[in-house]
């Protein structure tokens, strides 16, 4: 694993830049799983991943990818080529929970099992207390030609920044 960060001065402000990091993880496209180096797949395209604590999960099911599933026409209209939704489970669980959806093959699913990508990108939270272990926090990032453009991070229990309909207004 490597993680390349750039600095961008703003305002007299240090702002660490990030780009989508080299790990090779598990991504279900269309039913279909292979193991792919992220930033391989994602280059050269404007994308969107979002990530959940877990599949099949009241928030995640109920709110954050079925958003995502039904604005992806209006995603895809504002030059978004690919929308990723990415989860601390192995690749059996997120393809799934993909499939349990009518048009779930819209989104491609990133199955961070490790947990590699979370920890790469300092978004691990410890969900310890509900016998879930460490968990990707719920968030979502625009990258464009790899360069992580936003990132939204919600809060432990909260759910709005990360929210296919906010991410849709700060494109």
């Amino acid at each position: 694993l490597y993680f390349i960060a750039t600095f961008l001065v703003v305002g007299g402000r240090i702002i660490m830049m990030k780009i989508i990091p080299s790990i090779k993880l598990p991504i279900i496209k269309n039913g279909d799983s292979s193991n792919h180096i992220l930033s391989d797949i994602t280059k050269n395209k404007k994308i969107i991943i979002f990530g959940v604590p877990g599949a099949f999960t009241p928030t995640c099911s109920e709110k954050h990818l079925p958003g995502f599933i039904n604005l992806y026409n209006q995603f895809q209209a504002k030059g978004i080529h690919d929308i990723y939704c990415l989860s601390v489970n192995d690749v059996f669980v997120m393809k799934a929970w993909l499939e349990s959806y009518p048009k779930g093959y819209l989104i491609n699913g990133i199955a961070d099992g490790n947990a590699d990508f979370a920890k790469t990108m300092q978004l691990t939270i410890d969900y310890s207390g509900g016998f879930m272990g460490t968990r990707c926090k719920r968030f979502t990032l625009l990258a464009d030609q790899n360069n992580i453009v936003k990132l939204f991070i919600e809060e432990k229990g909260e759910y709005f920044v990360s929210s296919a309909e906010n991410i849709l207004n700060n494109i």
